[in-house]
């Protein structure tokens, strides 16, 4: 196999072990009351689970981070997806019990954050060269939408086959959709290369000095370092509210659920052009900042047009239209994360500086949805207004702070060079 093929399947595994890993953890959004129905809790107790996950999650960024650095990253990944399927198993046959699966939950962000994300990240960005970077990240996001999709789908297949009896369909879901990291670990562990300074991947630096925890503290007080980090932010808070246009289309435009739902699809599909961003990244503007910049400014004039959409559109012309913005959303999620690269970040450093970045970046994913939700629950349909002006004023943010990294990218180079 030659190494340009085994670059491109190598983040293709990478993908499979994104997009499955997560499996159990969230279970709930595609198995909502078989979960319920199968351990017996109530939606109090649902919530709560996921509560536990995503607050130990925050907590362990940082220090998975760190240790992303320090250990070998195809050691980490094997590893973290081994022992998701071993809890996917046990959660399995203990689900009755509550308490049993407060622990599987809390030991899934040991799993699924703790040093596995960061890795996972870090991966991507050392399987590339610098030059890359953008596609390389744009084709693990596409694969990793692929891959979670097949893999909720054959966890659906097995639910399926209990003929309506939610317990017996659930617990055959969880096997099922649980072993698929276990498969994800195995390539890995046949595709990724590992060398001696414990980073994997086909492009890392083989003269790069090796991580010193005394680095944790630059990192720590690198102002481009959470600037990146907000760039992040921002670009996560657009990804995900462009969840949004489904309950648009049906409130303000008058969509039929039915249709908004199918829209909704094509719009999760649209991650398929994650990678076509990475390379307007990497070969047009032969910059992630510039995209970052170009896109966010982009997505923020589509938003303003919506503003200006009358509610008697066709409605089949509103729903199309708004797969517009979210198309061009989805190829600037896709490469958020290769702005590491451009802000200088050392890739010995990659998981540290992950850790911190995911803190930051995934805050919108709780907090966006409060701020919307207020405004839905006290403007009505209006709070959409107020949702799309929010959206814009975050692109504006996101555009400024991708600027201001590349500039003080630009001047660490040339510090560098002195």
């Amino acid at each position: 196999m030659n190494s340009k093929m085994r670059k491109y399947l190598t983040v293709i595994a990478l993908g499979l072990a994104g997009g499955s890993i997560y499996f159990l953890p969230y279970v709930k959004f595609v198995f909502y009351d078989a979960q319920i129905a199968s351990m017996g809790i109530s939606n109090t107790q649902s919530g709560l689970l996921m509560t536990m996950y995503t607050v130990t999650n925050m907590i362990l960024y940082i220090p998975g981070g760190i240790l992303a650095d320090k250990i070998s990253a195809k050691k980490a990944l094997v590893i973290s997806l081994a022992a998701t399927s071993v809890l996917a198993y046990i959660y399995a046959f203990t689900m009755k019990s509550f308490a049993v699966s407060m622990m599987i939950w809390l030991a899934l962000s040991l799993t699924t954050a703790f040093v596995f994300w960061s890795s996972l990240m870090k991966a991507v960005r050392i399987i590339g060269t610098e030059e890359e970077q953008g596609f390389m990240y744009g084709l693990y996001y596409a694969c990793n939408g692929i891959t979670n999709a097949l893999t909720n789908a054959f966890a659906l297949k097995f639910f399926n086959t209990a003929g309506g009896d939610l317990q017996t369909g659930f617990f055959r879901a969880v096997l099922a959709g649980g072993s698929i990291a276990i498969v994800a670990g195995i390539l890995l562990m046949v595709l990724m290369k590992e060398n001696k300074a414990g980073n994997s991947g086909a492009a890392a630096d083989a003269d790069e000095d090796k991580f010193k925890f005394s680095d944790v503290g630059k990192i720590l007080r690198s102002p481009i370092v959470w600037i990146a980090s907000f760039v992040i932010f921002c670009g996560d808070g657009i990804y995900t509210s462009v969840s949004y246009f489904n309950p648009y289309l049906t409130e303000v435009i008058g969509v039929a659920p039915a249709d908004s739902s199918f829209i909704s699809v094509i719009r999760n599909g649209l991650m398929l052009l994650a990678p076509v961003g990475g390379l307007l990244a990497d070969k047009v503007f032969k910059s992630t900042c510039k995209w970052l910049t170009t896109s966010f400014l982009i997505v923020a004039a589509l938003f303003a047009s919506v503003l200006f959409i009358p509610a008697s559109i066709n409605p089949t012309a509103a729903s199309v239209y708004t797969l517009i913005p979210s198309a061009v959303a989805m190829m600037l999620y896709g490469v958020v994360f290769s702005v590491m690269s451009e802000a200088g970040i050392p890739r010995m450093l990659t998981g540290t500086a992950i850790g911190i970045a995911s803190i930051i970046g995934y805050v919108p994913d709780s907090l966006y949805s409060l701020i919307f939700g207020g405004f839905l629950d006290k403007f009505g349909g209006h709070g959409y207004t107020y949702i799309f002006i929010f959206l814009i004023v975050s692109c504006v943010i996101g555009a400024s702070f991708a600027v201001i990294v590349r500039r003080l990218g630009l001047k660490a180079v040339e510090q560098s060079k002195e």
